[in-house]
């Protein structure tokens, strides 16, 4: 929740679950094996479930739009976007009609896919890589070798956990004030600190920029130093010109509109280029697979597959959950969709809900089965193309702004999971856990995340006044990017600022045209091309989190560099602590901001010349 609104990226934590799983429980069998109360050993498939119903809960917070569709409806973001802020256009957070959303919305997409296992897992064999990392690392900590590389693992997980929440700890004393504390040190001077370039500190960040690849994080830098470093300053010496001198800097009528336009422009090229891709390869792959199938006519006992793979096949298909369950599952579910959500969203018409339940199952067929192919999840991207097809239908007389959003939270929610049920499948194919044990962790897991998920984004709300606004500990980047894409399908371009249409075509074509090298170059030149997706957030966003992530990639580089094998093994552990401690400290936070508790000291970094003024105005 904490990095959904921050910068809106969120590595995977499926190992982090996994691994923490395998040791608490572990821990508790030790506890009641020396009672004698243990009748079963904890197995692979328990360490399979847990994790499963942990991401499930977790993804809530992604899949639920909290840093993104949910909290664009809002007030705080409707009057940044200064148009379309009417009654009709915005629905402020309640924590009822949130967890009501979530219920009807987060389960569809389960029943959906449901059908579909045996031809992802077991006739078209997809790898799914990150399900299947997953399960040859559940695998491995149930070998003797394995379980004492877990108990290292947590070890170093729980100590660079505590460092992180103990420095939270520590910095919140220093944080009295408006632009306080170390998040507010000008590492390169003031001129840098004004144009977002500082190194804020942020445990978070640098786990983060330990987990996500190298390309990532440089690409996230260059997007910054092209933004900040060029462009912004570039066209803040057109104001008045390009756009009224007068506008507030928060207006997207003036420099906020490029910003924000821009960034989405990149990412909206990015993801048709990728959705086109997926959906090509998708395509291709299935074709020639129903061809192949055809000719070779490959069935449970076939011979080119292992001893292995044949044991986990049967127990696959022997414990079937039955079509017509997934079928009335996803009609009942559809119906009960299509009668409430209008009475929470108005603007949402029921006839808008029906369409889109009746092509969300080929979607996310296409988005399963292409993230199985490439591990690329493509939930944002049909979200977004809801939000352009529904807020244009619904138009800017009947709150086509808001009927936009809540298509795109319907949308996401059934494509996004769908891909997570299906990575799950295929981890429990490979650990031999039961399918339909998987089926009910996920749905369990779901729905603990329906109530969590909500009641932790409302501390986060209730907590934190400025919560949403540029320039906040939590300014919700991509809340504000989804509102204006709202916007932009149903007024079109006229309100953008001056050439701001141009450099959006400009930048839109740059994400087509990179991300075509990146494929044309192959796979040894390609890592070295940046991805115009990451390079997008820091547009809006500002660069200081991409210096901390660049930092978590250097202290992983050299690591690598010393000891290769050690890093591989223990750089996650690593990651996870310090995301998790600094994300758990957030809640203290906010539990003392609402009990009104402050910190007892502001440090503030000033200019010599500001430093004079204060000295003299104080001696005077």
């Amino acid at each position: 929740m904490k990095l959904s609104l921050t910068t809106g990226i969120i590595p995977s934590l499926n190992v982090s679950a996994g691994l923490l799983g395998f040791f608490f429980v572990k821990t508790w069998t030790k506890f009641l094996d020396k009672t004698g109360w243990l009748k079963q050993p904890f197995t692979r498939q328990e360490n399979t479930v847990i994790q499963t119903c942990v991401v499930a809960s977790s993804g809530i917070s992604f899949s639920g739009g909290f840093g993104s569709y949910l909290f664009g409806m809002s007030g705080v973001v409707a009057k940044q976007a200064t148009s379309f802020n009417d009654s009709q256009n915005v629905k402020n957070p309640q924590i009822g009609w949130i967890v009501a959303f979530l219920f009807v919305v987060s389960f569809i997409g389960l029943f959906s896919v449901v059908p579909l296992r045996k031809i992802m897992i077991i006739d078209y064999r997809l790898t799914y890589p990150s399900g299947t990392a997953t399960a040859h690392l559940i695998n491995s900590f149930h070998t003797p070798q394995g379980a004492k590389v877990a108990k290292k693992q947590v070890h170093t997980l729980t100590k660079f956990f505590s460092f992180s929440f103990l420095w939270g700890f520590f910095q919140w004393f220093f944080t009295g004030g408006d632009g306080c504390g170390f998040v507010n040190f000008p590492t390169f001077g003031l001129e840098a600190f004004t144009n977002k370039f500082y190194f804020d500190f942020s445990a978070t960040y640098v786990g983060v920029g330990m987990i996500c690849p190298y390309i990532i994080n440089i690409s996230v830098l260059i997007g910054g130093i092209i933004a900040w470093g060029i462009m912004w300053p570039l066209i803040e010496t057109k104001k008045g010109d390009w756009y009224p001198a007068s506008l507030k800097e928060t207006s997207l009528h003036g420099l906020q509109g490029y910003r924000v336009f821009i960034s989405i422009a990149l990412i909206l090229g990015d993801g048709l280029y990728h959705f086109v891709k997926v959906l090509s390869i998708t395509v291709i792959n299935f074709s020639k697979a129903s061809k192949d199938k055809k000719d070779e006519g490959l069935s449970i006992s076939d011979p080119s597959l292992s001893y292995d793979d044949e044991r986990r096949t049967k127990l696959f298909l022997k414990d079937q959950i039955p079509t017509w369950f997934a079928v009335g599952g996803y009609v009942l579910i559809a119906i009960i969709s299509i009668i409430v959500l209008p009475f929470i969203f108005h603007p949402l018409k029921w006839y808008f809900i029906l369409i889109i339940y009746i092509f969300a199952p080929v979607l996310a067929f296409c988005n399963s089965y292409g993230c199985g192919l490439t591990d690329w999840s493509l939930a944002s991207t049909y979200g977004k193309l809801a939000i352009f097809t529904i807020g244009a239908w619904a138009g800017a007389s009947h709150g086509g702004v808001l009927a936009g959003l809540a298509a795109c939270g319907v949308m996401m929610n059934i494509v996004s999971t769908a891909s997570d049920l299906s990575q799950d499948f295929k981890t429990g194919y490979l650990t031999l856990a039961s399918p339909k044990s998987m089926f009910i962790s996920q749905v369990i897991g779901t729905a603990m995340g329906c109530v969590i998920s909500p009641c932790v984004f409302w501390i986060f709300y209730k907590a934190f006044p400025d919560i949403g606004q540029p320039g906040s500990a939590y300014p919700a980047p991509f809340a504000l990017v989804y509102r204006s894409m709202s916007m932009l399908g149903i007024e079109g371009f006229s309100s953008l600022p001056g050439h701001c249409l141009q450099l959006c075509y400009i930048f839109f074509a740059v994400a087509i045209v990179i991300n075509g090298i990146k494929d044309v170059v192959g796979k040894k030149w390609a890592k070295y091309i940046p991805l115009p997706m990451a390079m997008a957030i820091p547009f809006y966003l500002g660069t200081y989190f991409a210096i901390d992530m660049c930092v978590g990639s250097l202290i992983l580089f050299v690591w690598q560099k010393v000891n290769k094998a050690r890093a591989d093994i223990f750089a996650p552990a690593v990651a996870s602590g310090m995301i998790c401690g600094d994300g758990i400290w957030s809640l203290p936070t906010a539990i003392l901001a609402l009990a009104k508790i402050n910190p007892p000291i502001c440090m503030k970094f000033l200019s010599a010349a500001a430093n004079a003024k204060v000295d003299t105005f104080l001696a005077g």
